[in-house]
Parts: C-alpha cells; structure tokens; sequence
C-alpha cells in the first residue's frame, strides 16, 4: 500500500527567500513522502526569488528549476491542492490572518532571520543565505525523519510546533 504525500506550504510575507528556500530544500529531500510549496502574503508586483538563495540552492545541488514567488491565495482555492501542513518561517507572516485553508490543514510558526536583510558585501549575504538553508535542512532532515504515525493528522499539529524548538 502507498503512503500518502503530506502537501506543506511555507509561507513568508514576500515569498522571495525563506519560504522559497524551504520549498526547494523539502522537495529535495522528501523522497515522495512530502510535496512542497511556497507562497507569500503579500509579494511584490513581479516579485522573483531572490538570486543569491537560487545561487546558493543550486550551489547545494538542490533543483530551482520551477520555482517562482506567489500570493498565498493561489492555494486557497477549492481547485488549490489541499494542505497538509502549512508553516510560516517569517516574524510577519506568522501574525497575519491567513485565508481558509481547505482542509483545515495542521499549522507552526518556524522563524528564521531574513538573509536578504543581511547587508555587507556578496561572500557575506551569501553566507547568510548559506546558513539559513543549513539550519532549515536540519529541521526539515528531522521532520522527514519522523515515523509515519508521528505525522498522523490528529499529531501532526503538535508535532509540527513541536519541531519549532528544534
């Protein structure tokens, strides 16, 4: 019998950084346990993922084939695919009202400092870009490797928060 694919959406105000690392890094390594998305609150008109989190995905040798910066209200939507998890990484996102997520998907807040906030010069912010996808990896390695029945609908909400203090 297969295993169901648990949908996660990160979410972020811009959807340009955080949100965006975290979707590339969960595809990579979900071994078809887990399907990533990103969306952001609030993108800017034409807003693009942020070239120095690309550079240092694919640096990592994580696909950014694909991925693009987007409104949370494409997932919203009743033709929208249904969440299982949806996790703001950003301070603002987190105390914004979300839409209705279909489903009534499991929800945790895991901040990380915004890299493209870091200023200096490119070695610098690449390297602050550097240790987020480190530090998002590490939490991501330990959700993925949770037993199946620790991601159990009825658990996977406190289990989700819980991996906030990881």
């Amino acid at each position: 019998m297969t295993e169901k694919t648990l949908n996660v959406l990160f979410l972020c105000t811009h959807n340009s950084a955080r949100s965006i690392l975290a979707e590339a890094i969960l595809n990579h390594i979900g071994k078809g346990r887990f399907k990533a998305w990103s969306a952001g609150s609030s993108p800017r008109e034409n807003q693009q993922p942020n070239p120095l989190g690309l550079q240092v995905l694919k640096s990592a040798g994580i696909a950014i084939d694909g991925l693009r910066s987007k409104s949370w209200d494409e997932f919203a939507g009743a033709d929208a695919p249904q969440m299982d998890l949806v996790i703001t990484v950003c301070d603002n996102a987190a105390g914004e009202v979300c839409p209705y997520w279909p489903g009534q998907p499991a929800t945790a807040h895991w901040g990380y400092p915004d890299p493209s906030d870091v200023e200096g010069t490119e070695a610098q912010r690449l390297e602050a870009f550097r240790q987020t996808l480190h530090v998002m990896k590490r939490r991501l390695d330990i959700l993925l490797s949770l037993p199946r029945e620790k991601l159990a609908k009825t658990l996977l909400q406190s289990t989700a928060r819980d991996l906030a203090k990881a």
